[in-house]
């Protein structure tokens, strides 16, 4: 539960937890900006996450002392009057960086991380040195089959309570995303961090076989992973993508969502640049095999 706590002296005042009794294992960050600058950061929320639980949040209004664009406050709902009182981004950096410095912080794409840089530079305020993850490249790689990864796909999909761009809202949403890709993947917060493995050379097809002749792209597992071997084996040519030569495209997972929907762009890549493809899953791939 978060609480709502008064500033230490010379602090803004904002809606932010009690000081957490230890360490998250990452912080999350969100910011909303006035306009098309990236520096005009006009609100923030950082969200702190410590054994797949919330452990602390933190939000404040910003006066981005720049223009607020009509085209922006459209999408957020921030205006001019909103801010007015508000603290600037230097008045607040201290705040920010004793949350992230030092820490993994997680953003839901780059932009977080480019706009506090910028804000820094604007301000002349010191660098956040932290480790960024991206909750994006994560969930691209927890849920390859998904149509998009955009934060409120996810949180549909996911059954995260989310509204969609207010900065707190926005960064527990993408802490959620996090902790549910640890949970469904068994893979830690280390293995996250750590650069994603570039799949080798696809396997070379068997000589002879039943799927001689076949150009298969796998959806779903990479070109050097336990399908594509046993597919080669039986002698098909495995694709690292779609094309217009690719004979079959094999789904690894469920080929749709429950609502119907095509499992990624790939299958629709596939029927639209090739129709002669077939599209069939690595169940009955694997069935008519034997």
């Amino acid at each position: 539960m978060i609480e709502i706590v008064h500033p230490e002296p010379g602090e803004p005042s904002a809606r932010d937890s009690a000081v957490p009794s230890r360490a998250p294992d990452f912080v999350v960050i969100d910011v909303e900006t006035a306009c098309s600058r990236v520096s005009s950061i006009c609100q923030v929320g950082i969200v702190g996450f410590s054994e797949g639980r919330e452990l602390f949040a933190y939000e404040t209004l910003v006066d981005p002392c720049d223009d607020f664009h009509a085209f922006n406050t459209r999408i957020h709902g921030i205006a001019a009057h909103h801010v007015v009182g508000q603290p600037s981004f230097a008045e607040i950096h201290a705040v920010v960086d004793r949350h992230l410095t030092g820490r993994t912080t997680v953003a839901h794409s780059h932009f977080d991380k480019g706009a506090l840089a910028a804000a820094c530079r604007v301000y002349d305020r010191p660098g956040i040195e932290t480790s960024w993850l991206d909750s994006v490249r994560v969930a691209k790689r927890a849920w390859p089959d998904l149509p998009n990864h955009k934060l409120g796909a996810l949180a549909r999909y996911l059954g995260i309570e989310h509204q969609h761009h207010d900065a707190l809202s926005d960064a527990r949403a993408a802490g959620w995303v996090v902790v549910k890709a640890i949970d469904h993947t068994g893979l830690s917060l280390q293995d996250w961090l750590a650069p994603p493995r570039k799949p080798a050379r696809a396997p070379r097809a068997a000589r002879d076989g039943p799927l001689v002749g076949q150009r298969i792209a796998i959806l779903g597992e990479p070109r050097d992973g336990k399908l594509a071997h046993a597919l080669a084996g039986h002698g098909a040519r495995i694709m690292t993508s779609v094309s217009t030569t690719t004979t079959m495209l094999v789904i690894v997972g469920s080929a749709t969502l429950p609502n119907g929907a095509a499992a990624d762009i790939e299958v629709l890549k596939a029927c639209h640049s090739n129709p002669r493809v077939r599209v069939v899953s690595e169940a009955a791939l694997l069935a008519q095999l034997g």
